[in-house]
This record gives structure tokens, C-alpha cells and sequence, in this order.
């Protein structure tokens, strides 16, 4: 048998296992005793008395290149309109159920409108986004108030059904509308008589719920792990609160002549300083997860937003009394709307694919918790002494 080497053998001489002995991170045997460096000779990794090489900047990536936070499979743009209409119904709900009783019927009934297009069409949004219509049910049998997806599913059912009956008896007022649906139900031109207040009932009913419609998306986003939404869940709710009474006040002040739609131009300008404000913070209130709001495609989106709104606020500010300003004044603030929940979704879905988002500020906490640590570890000690 061959002496199995030790570890102790003369300088020059190598173990007698290829392979065998302890290596340095640069590649050195350290079962080997250093030798000393000559003059002049750059040296190699074999000098002891060299400091190994300076780690390189690490690079935030996941193991098997997979992402750490799971992006939302919810459909692009499909979700983001839906939360532009839930908005922008919420609001013009509450504006109608105000018209209804401050003498103002053109207002009321172009906000009914308004409200029940937007909550039909959320409901189909919804579930297209679904995939099957079945899923939609499913959701209401039970109810979870931990859950944002599923208390807003108790909010969009009664909202959309109160706003559509509002906009639907409005309609049954119309003689030929009344008279078309008398063929299908002979008994509608008998109840003529209560159209009214049931108009009225189901109109306070749906602006009872159009706050709640108009923001509870913001928490729903706000409540999932991505990033750049859940950073910014105190901010996200007020962006879409404003965004929505830009949007509901611009629609309804569009539709409506002006000599009514006063309430609508106010509720707007209100929105649009409330939107601002919020977004402002969220975009640059929150370190490294306001990046993806103003980069990329999300970036590009909440620039056109802005610009948008500004413009749309400024034009109905100075020419909202008249006809083609509020006209002009509506569109662009619908339009910003809208710009702004496809901006803020693409920024929470950026936020998702990119691993620094996560790691980053994980990172930070745990650096926050350590010092605050042995800050009360100090404070113990100077207590004992």
C-alpha cells in the first residue's frame, strides 16, 4: 500500500492522491506551505500572501431562473377597463342618486346611464376574466370579509343590479321603449304609475355602493404580493378613488347640458386634485418600489395619464360652462382615468418579474430589524450599568 500523504510533505511535492488536499477560493493548495514571492514577478494564486480576488457584484436572480413573486394571471387590458368602469359607475351612481333629489333630471338621468352601462359591463368583464360565468357564482356562496376579492364580489352583485334597474326603469319612462316591452309583459303599462320611485330607490340603493365599487379594486391589487401594489397600499385607494370621481364626473358632465352639470364639473376637479396628490406619492414616495411606476411601459402609460387629466382639469376649469368645453373637458378626463389603471396595473405586473423588487427591500427590513436590535441591546446595557 502506498503512504497516504499527510499534508506535511516538503514544499514542491504534491499529495500523492490527484486532487486530494484543501484549496483556497482562488484555486491554491493550502496543504502546501507559501513560498515566498520574488521581485519583480507578478505572482500567481499560488503566492500565500495574495489577497484573493474581490467578489464580483452580485446579480438578483431565483433559482432555475424562475421568478420569485408570481405574476397575476389576470387578462390585459380587460382588467384594467374593468376597474376603469367599476370607477367611473361607482361615481356616477352617487352623483345620480344626488340629481335625483336637487332637481336636476338630465343630470340624473345621463348618470343612471352612465352607471348602469359601466356595472354591466364590469360584470361581463369579470367574467370573461374568469373564464367560465359559473365562477361568478361560485364566488357569492360564502363571504369572507378577510378577502378583497370576495367582499367586492358582494359589492359589484347588489351595485350592478341596483344601477341596471335604475338605468332600466329610466328607460321603461320612454313611451316607444315602454311600449315595445308592453308586448313582451302586457302588465308593464299598469305599474307605469311607480316607475318613478322605484327609479329613485334603486338609484340611492346603487349610490349607496358606488364608493365601495369605486375603490375596493384599489385594495384588491393592494392585498396581493406584488411589490410595487402592496408598497403603496395606503396611497392606491385614494389614486383610485380620485381617478374614479374624474372619470364618473367627467362622463356625466359630458353627457349633460350645462346648465345642470354643475355637481358632475365639481366632483371631477375634486377627483382630479385627489388623483394627483396620490399618485405623486406613489410614484416617488416609496424608494425602490416607485421605480416601475415611471419606467417602461407603465411609466410611459402614467405620463399620457397625467398629461391627460391636466389638460382635460384645465379645460374644465376655464371652459367647463360651456358646452364644447365640458364636452372636451370629459373626454380627457375619462381618458386619464383609464390611462391611469392600465399605468398602475403595469407597474404592479413589472414589479412581479423582476427580482430585485423582492429581494431588495427584504434586504432593508432585515437590515432595519438588526439595527433597531442592537439599538435596545445598547439601551439594555446603559440601563444594567
Amino acid at each position: 500500500m502506498s503512504e497516504q500523504p499527510t499534508g506535511n510533505e516538503p514544499a514542491g511535492e504534491a499529495p500523492g492522491t490527484p486532487g486530494a488536499g484543501w484549496h483556497r477560493a482562488g484555486g491554491a493548495d493550502v496543504t502546501r506551505p507559501p513560498r515566498k514571492r520574488r521581485r519583480g514577478n507578478g505572482g500567481g494564486w499560488g503566492g500565500g500572501n495574495r489577497e484573493a480576488a474581490m467578489v464580483p457584484e452580485a446579480e438578483f436572480t431565483s433559482y432555475y431562473g424562475r421568478q420569485i413573486v408570481k405574476t397575476p394571471t389576470w387578462k390585459n387590458p380587460e382588467v384594467p377597463i374593468y376597474f376603469f368602469l367599476g370607477g367611473a359607475a361607482g361615481t356616477s351612481s352617487v352623483i345620480a342618486a344626488l340629481a335625483e333629489f336637487t332637481g336636476r333630471p338630465k343630470l340624473a338621468r345621463n348618470a343612471e346611464y352612465v352607471a348602469g352601462a359601466g356595472a354591466l359591463a364590469s360584470v361581463v368583464l369579470l367574467i370573461d376574466d374568469l373564464g367560465r360565468p359559473e365562477r361568478f357564482l361560485h364566488m357569492l356562496r360564502v363571504f369572507k370579509p378577510t378577502s378583497p376579492l370576495s367582499v367586492g364580489s358582494y359589492i359589484l352583485s347588489p351595485f350592478s343590479a341596483l344601477a341596471a334597474a335604475a338605468a332600466g326603469v329610466r328607460l321603461l319612462e320612454l313611451r316607444p321603449v315602454l311600449g315595445t316591452a308592453a308586448k313582451v309583459l302586457p302588465f308593464l303599462p299598469r305599474l307605469a304609475g311607480t316607475f318613478p320611485a322605484l327609479r329613485k330607490a334603486s338609484a340611492v340603493g346603487a349610490g349607496v355602493f358606488g364608493g365601495p365599487m369605486a375603490t375596493y379594486t384599489a385594495v384588491l391589487i393592494a392585498n396581493t404580493a406584488a411589490p410595487s401594489w402592496h408598497e403603496a397600499h395606503a396611497e392606491l385607494p385614494f389614486v383610485f378613488a380620485g381617478s374614479a370621481m374624474a372619470a364618473g364626473g367627467g362622463l356625466t358632465m359630458a353627457l349633460t347640458p350645462v346648465e345642470e352639470n354643475g355637481p358632475a364639473r365639481k366632483v371631477a376637479l375634486t377627483g382630479v386634485a385627489i388623483e394627483l396628490a396620490a399618485i405623486q406619492r406613489v410614484e416617488h414616495g416609496h424608494g425602490l418600489l416607485s421605480e416601475p411606476y415611471h419606467e417602461g411601459k407603465a411609466g410611459t402609460l402614467l405620463r399620457a395619464a397625467r398629461a391627460a387629466t391636466v389638460t382635460g382639469a384645465s379645460v374644465t376649469a376655464l371652459l367647463g360652462r360651456k358646452r364644447g368645453g365640458s364636452v372636451l373637458g370629459g373626454v380627457l378626463l375619462a381618458a386619464g382615468s383609464l390611462l391611469t389603471r392600465m399605468g398602475v396595473f403595469e407597474a404592479g405586473i413589472a414589479s412581479t418579474k423582476d427580482p430585485k423588487y423582492v429581494v431588495v427591500p427584504q434586504r432593508e427590513r432585515l437590515d432595519q430589524r438588526a439595527a433597531g436590535r442592537a439599538v435596545g441591546e445598547d439601551e439594555a446595557r446603559s440601563v444594567v450599568r
